[in-house]
């Protein structure tokens, strides 16, 4: 580390579906943003890397001068993904010509985004779903186990289950919907094209479906529909727990948060508040920065 002053701050969230990069000065201005593709260490660690330099390269490239370096600058990355205490020294390994490097989870930044550093929670409805709190005394996770195992709330979630929703209708072992068409329509009408789909595919992939299965559910779908229904109950157990546990307020974030929030609204219960900033601003301050 140097002894020169900070020149400028990065913040950088990296989710299953994009990765964002945000730039911000010393007096917490915006100078640049970037958007990239996939950045999920744990699906694939290198790629993931690899997509976060190239994106954090094209923020860098949109600003007005070339003297800064970036041993002058100080980075926070919100990474989905983090899962073991030696993750984020991996991360920070790949990142050592910056000043300064932090590492931590996109649940971590999300939360620190929604209430502008200070104490409070979060229900991440994105790829894939989960809840945190953050006080003084404790940081409380909850949820955020992956599409296969948990994530009930997530895009992950609500894609591959209408991919099941539709193989048991191929295999008339459940009745058609207008949704279980479509999603075979798309797959060549093929079942087996649907089943090697699923051989590779990550979160991302299912998750892209998502906005299918909704169009279709409010249209009534009886797969569609319930699906969706679902997926606001569990979004908001995930808030009850972090009540349980002290947190007075509960901020919805995430790719799914407005497009959930009427669907969470129709179960008869929204404890959810708006986010004061989003996830890049939260890996700002993670880096030690400011919100202008």
């Amino acid at each position: 580390m140097n002894n020169q002053k900070t020149a400028l701050f990065i913040g950088v969230d990296g989710g299953g579906t994009k990765c964002r990069v945000r730039i911000r000065n010393q007096q917490g201005q915006i100078c640049s943003d970037a958007d990239g593709g996939p950045a999920n260490i744990y699906s694939d660690f290198d790629a993931a890397i690899s997509e976060i330099k190239k994106t954090l390269d094209h923020a860098l490239s949109k600003l007005n001068t070339d003297q800064v370096l970036k041993s002058d600058i100080a980075l926070g990355l919100g990474l989905a993904g983090i899962i073991t205490l030696d993750d984020p020294v991996r991360v920070a390994q790949a990142f050592s010509e910056f000043k300064t490097v932090h590492v931590d989870s996109d649940a971590m930044i999300s939360c620190l985004g929604a209430h502008a550093g200070k104490e409070g929670a979060i229900v991440i409805a994105g790829t894939g779903s989960a809840g945190l709190y953050r006080s003084n005394q404790k940081i409380y996770h909850i949820g955020g186990r992956g599409f296969r195992l948990g994530d009930e709330g997530s895009a992950a979630r609500i894609g591959s289950e209408a991919l099941r929703q539709t193989l048991l209708a191929a295999d008339d072992l459940r009745p058609e919907t207008p949704l279980t068409k479509y999603l075979l329509k798309k797959f060549d009408q093929d079942p087996a094209v649907i089943t090697r789909f699923s051989i590779d595919a990550k979160g991302g992939d299912y998750g892209a479906l998502a906005p299918h299965v909704f169009e279709f559910a409010l249209k009534g779908d009886e797969v569609g529909l319930p699906i969706v229904k679902h997926a606001a109950r569990a979004l908001l157990d995930l808030a009850h727990a972090l009540q349980k546990q002290g947190a007075e307020r509960v901020a919805l974030t995430g790719g799914l948060s407005k497009v959930m929030r009427p669907w969470i609204a129709l179960e008869g219960d929204d404890p959810f508040s708006d986010p004061r900033y989003d996830p890049v601003d939260g890996a700002i301050l993670l880096a030690g920065g400011s919100l202008a």
